[in-house]
């Protein structure tokens, strides 16, 4: 890049990333959202979204290791607790550990992520690696997925309770949480980034941060689809669906 965008071209050219590369975009999601799935795969899923789940407060412990910026601090603070809970207050790992227990999985062997895939643990911690590393706007622009993560999080909810009698309404907290939660968090970035992103270099940097954060996601899926789906091929090690799931 070599000319400024404004903050309003510079919006655009992050939501069209989002617009073509977003994971609900994925064959698997598709499958997923659709009812295409058993629930083995399903298991298969959820276990190895935890991963992802677990890391989000360590990635946003990182931004904070490094930030000087005491407004940028106090804004971001909230995401951790979001997530890890506070004492007496549920958070989004615990919600997600619900919907692990409600599909029949064992909650130490989730929390253990012995059986997730490697490309799921490498996919991650490359995400936790790029906030330690990276210039503080292109940490903050990589958390960008959250703009489109309300209509995926919609999907979800309709489409597995409608879809699958294994599934009920009690577990699906997570997904409604986030609704009000992704949106908040997505509206600061995002004004953050158009602030602070203020040359031509910069602006590039935060739309490849944005660019990588969807192949974290996307990767995930890949390695799913590929594991539990078609061919079918499954790392030694990772989960292995019961027969009668399978």
């Amino acid at each position: 890049m070599t000319k400024i965008l404004s903050p309003e071209e510079l919006e655009a050219e992050l939501r069209a990333i989002g617009a073509e590369r977003y994971h609900d975009k994925h064959p698997f999601h598709k499958l997923l959202h659709g009812g295409k799935l058993n629930k083995g795969q399903v298991q298969a899923w959820a276990l190895n979204r935890y991963c992802y789940q677990s890391a989000v407060p360590r990635k946003d412990a990182a931004l904070m290791s490094r930030c000087y910026d005491r407004e940028l601090r106090q804004e971001w603070a909230h995401r951790i607790t979001d997530h890890d809970g506070a004492p007496g207050e549920e958070g989004g790992i615990e919600r997600w550990l619900a919907l692990t227990t409600g599909l029949g999985l064992d909650e130490d062997y989730v929390k253990s992520m012995k059986g997730a895939l490697p490309a799921t643990r490498f996919a991650v911690e490359a995400y936790v690696n790029f906030v330690r590393e990276k210039s503080m706007v292109e940490a903050v622009a990589s958390s960008l997925t959250e703009l489109f993560a309300p209509k995926i999080h919609e999907e979800r909810i309709s489409g597995m309770l409608e879809h699958y009698d294994f599934i009920d309404d009690s577990v699906m907290q997570y997904f409604r949480r986030r609704l009000t939660q992704a949106p908040r968090d997505a509206g600061f970035a995002l004004e953050y980034v158009k602030q602070h992103a203020r040359t031509p270099e910069a602006q590039a940097g935060v739309l490849d941060a944005l660019r990588f954060k969807t192949n974290v996601l996307w990767v995930q899926l890949d390695a799913l689809y590929l594991a539990y789906y078609d061919p079918g091929m499954i790392p030694p090690g990772a989960f292995v669906p019961a027969e009668q799931d399978g």
